[in-house]
């Protein structure tokens, strides 16, 4: 006896149950916009975008989603619900936190491979929470919370039963998710061929760590230049706008990685940084300005890191470590926080090139310190490449950590980050290469 909602010997729903169809036309919509999104952002993507893309006209989309913000709330919604979905399962297969923790990673690569070869839905980075507004913001925010919870908790667990590393499991999660949600920025580098290849050097790097046999400790930089006397500045026109543009500069990045490019607004900034409206406009002219000078800022922070890095005679993993955890304690101090990658897309493509490229040459820079640590020994042989991707991918969220633990010692707490990425999440006599 066949059911009402499909048809004999079909693999859908039958073209007679408006509601099926409903729900897979829905279906299509948000795996589309999560396509876009994650490709596009949401600023460069219309509603006309997606209905065309589906070979819709705009007004039968709206008869599904009623306003941009209202799909991407939806993209965001579905995208959580199919996080818990697959730790439900994972839960429901096995209690050891060994391979829930392996379970949890290897689904972002499993639901990235099913989307690109047409097997499974679009799914959605949730990369702009923060222009999210009212309950919607409030709905996605519990259920990412409940997300990090629960990966959390399973980190705890194997550390308890000494089947993990022990870690400050507040800081390891935060990292580790992190590096997840970076994923979708480079993923559609790789073939799908290589992605089950992709997927198990990721797993072993979160695993085993990048060191191999040097713990993550503290490892001071040179400081920084030094500063101009700000007590002078009211003598040197020049260096008086040097520190207003850096104010903008500083305050503009807190704003777009808070609410996003669409959700910042240039009058907000000004109010905040106590400045009329027309001192501002006459340093900034648009929004679009000041979001690349962010990224210009942030470039500069980092560039700085790395060449500071370079000095002394230290190892390859010495190297690395120094601008990681530099990194983050600029992500938390008073000179932070570095520009959120999500917002890149808000920017013209001419741009948006000029800004990447000089973010590849630092990545390359990386590489480079961690080629270095394997031929010198301090670096386990690992794929450097996704040692790159992952190592951003932390960095980008570090400076948000301040959102899930207290920071009272800014050096330990970076030490605290980085080391599921240094050291990994096995204790080291049940580490395998």
């Amino acid at each position: 006896m066949t059911s009402d909602n499909a048809l004999p010997n079909s693999g859908g729903p039958s073209p007679f149950n408006r509601t099926a169809q409903h729900d897979a036309k829905r279906s299509a919509i948000l795996s589309q916009a999560a396509k876009l999104f994650n490709y596009q952002g949401s600023r460069g993507t219309t509603l006309q975008d997606i209905a065309s893309s589906l070979g819709l006209t705009k007004t039968s989309l709206y008869y599904y989603v009623k306003t941009k913000e209202d799909l991407i709330y939806q993209c965001y919604r579905v995208a959580l619900e199919h996080h818990h979905s697959a730790l439900d399962t994972i839960e429901q297969e096995t209690t050891d936190p060994r391979a829930r923790a392996a379970g949890f990673l290897k689904q972002h690569f499993v639901s990235w491979g099913a989307a690109q070869n047409g097997t499974g839905p679009h799914i959605a980075a949730l990369m702009e929470i923060a222009a999210l507004k009212g309950q919607h913001k409030e709905e996605i925010e519990a259920q990412y919370i409940a997300l990090f919870k629960r990966v959390r908790n399973n980190i705890r667990t194997g550390v308890a039963e000494g089947s993990l590393r022990p870690c400050e499991s507040t800081a390891t999660t935060r990292a580790i998710m992190g590096s997840l949600d970076w994923t979708f920025s480079w993923l559609h580098g790789v073939p799908l061929e290589q992605l089950e290849a992709t997927a198990h050097a990721a797993l072993d790097i979160l695993a085993n760590g990048l060191a191999s046999t040097e713990p993550l400790h503290a490892v001071a930089l040179d400081a920084p230049g030094e500063r101009p006397n700000e007590s002078l500045e009211g003598f040197n026109r020049e260096e008086t706008n040097r520190l207003k543009q850096e104010a903008f500069y500083k305050t503009g990045t807190r704003f777009f990685n808070r609410r996003g490019f669409n959700g910042a607004s240039l009058d907000e900034i000004a109010e905040d940084l106590k400045v009329s409206k027309g001192a501002f406009y006459y340093h900034i002219k648009s929004k679009e300005d000041l979001l690349s000078s962010c990224y210009k800022r942030s470039l500069n922070i980092l560039g700085d890191i790395h060449d500071r890095a370079d000095r002394g005679t230290d190892c390859g993993l010495i190297r690395a470590q120094r601008i990681c955890l530099e990194a983050f304690k600029v992500q938390i101090s008073a000179d932070g926080p570095l520009i959120r990658y999500n917002t890149i897309t808000a920017l013209p493509m001419a741009r948006r090139r000029e800004i990447l490229k000089q973010t590849e040459a630092l990545n390359t820079h990386f590489g480079q310190l961690l080629e270095q640590g394997i031929e010198d020994g301090s670096v386990r042989p690992i794929n450097i490449f996704i040692a790159r991707q992952l190592i951003a991918g932390a960095i980008n969220a570090a400076m948000d950590i301040g959102k899930w633990r207290e920071v009272d010692d800014p050096e330990s707490a970076a030490i605290d980050y980085f080391n599921v990425l240094f050291n990994g999440l096995l204790p080291r006599a049940d580490a395998t290469d």
